[in-house]
């Protein structure tokens, strides 16, 4: 039976710790990397920049900026100043905790046009998950000349299991917000699928990673053991829901240079197609659409006013119709 208290096993987590972090830092950046050019089309003016994005470079950079500070505490060889580093890698692993949970929260108000009984309690729930988030960054870390490296001496997982388990009630509220309004729009269009697909997916990966992180952080079978899952679900959080913001940003990207596509409604969302309008076409199967039109126009050059023939010698009636202007029998 492994007793995760002693010396040696937590040396052992300690290194499996350090393993896994870089592990996530080289995954992490390889998703920034591939995906790099979806930001600079907002630098070089390609997209526009609208609010909602500020969530997105906030989520994205945050968290690449807290595996790197990970990184640096885990691989720093001489006495620096930890309290500060790990202050900062606590609160920009927060941050991007938070903006995963917000690129959710803004789609599911757009969907439901900024209802005020759906912002108002959105609002309010995001205020306290950051009010937790932020709380979650008082933390005390030291130099440890023994072990040439920095210790955090004093952290409160409670607080921190009482945030994972509210970023996992968020994103479920959040999702069932979601798939409520989607599943009564009546015109299913593949924004309605688009935004259906990957809110669900966010939902499930959110959903798992906070729930092992907070298994791990309420069992507590040892200092390291217990916070061995929160980077694994914040990093998860935060690359599920900025692909989301990527795949929808492309969708709008793409349906602005199709006009009339979808149609204004009032207070109803622009998830809707414009509805279907009966027009009488005749069609022939398999060629298309076919449509015969004839034109009439008034000889007013050969006849005056009462009808008769200006010129005597011409009669329309006698003349013989030639080949070329029989008309083909249908």
């Amino acid at each position: 039976m492994i007793v995760w208290s002693s010396p040696q096993e937590i040396a052992h987590d300690a290194q499996v710790f350090e393993r896994f972090m870089h592990v996530l830092l080289g995954l992490y950046i390889w998703e920034w990397f591939i995906t790099l050019p979806f930001d600079f089309q907002f630098i070089t003016g390609k997209r526009k920049f609208k609010w909602p994005m500020i969530f997105y470079f906030l989520n994205r950079y945050s968290l690449l900026l807290a595996l790197i500070g990970i990184a640096i505490s885990l691989n720093v060889e001489t006495e620096i100043n930890c309290q500060a580093l790990y202050t900062f890698n606590a609160l920009a692993g927060n941050v991007a905790i938070g903006a995963a949970s917000i690129n959710l929260s803004i789609r599911t108000i757009a969907i439901w046009a900024r209802k005020w009984y759906i912002v108002g309690p959105l609002v309010v729930i995001i205020l306290g998950h950051w009010s937790l988030l932020l709380h979650g960054v008082v933390l005390t870390s030291s130099w440890s000349a023994q072990a040439s490296q920095c210790i955090i001496t004093e952290t409160s997982n409670t607080l921190l299991a009482a945030t994972f388990i509210y970023s996992m009630s968020f994103d479920f509220v959040v999702m069932v917000l979601t798939a409520s309004k989607l599943l009564s729009t009546t015109g299913r269009s593949r924004l309605v699928g688009l935004i259906f697909n990957d809110g669900l997916i966010y939902f499930v990966i959110a959903f798992v990673a906070n729930t092992i992180a907070t298994t791990f952080m309420l069992l507590n079978p040892n200092p390291i053991m217990a916070v061995i899952a929160n980077v694994p679900a914040a990093t998860a959080s935060t690359i599920v829901a900025c692909r989301a913001v990527r795949r929808l940003s492309d969708f709008h990207n793409q349906q602005s240079h199709t006009p009339e596509m979808f149609g204004s409604s009032g207070d109803r969302t622009t998830l809707a197609f414009r509805q279907k309008m009966s027009s009488k076409v005749s069609a022939t199967q398999g060629s298309g659409v076919h449509i015969q039109m004839e034109t009439y126009e008034s000889p007013k050059a050969e006849y005056d006013e009462a009808g008769n023939l200006k010129d005597g010698s011409y009669d329309p009636e006698s003349q013989q119709i030639t080949n070329e202007f029989k008309r083909p029998p249908y």
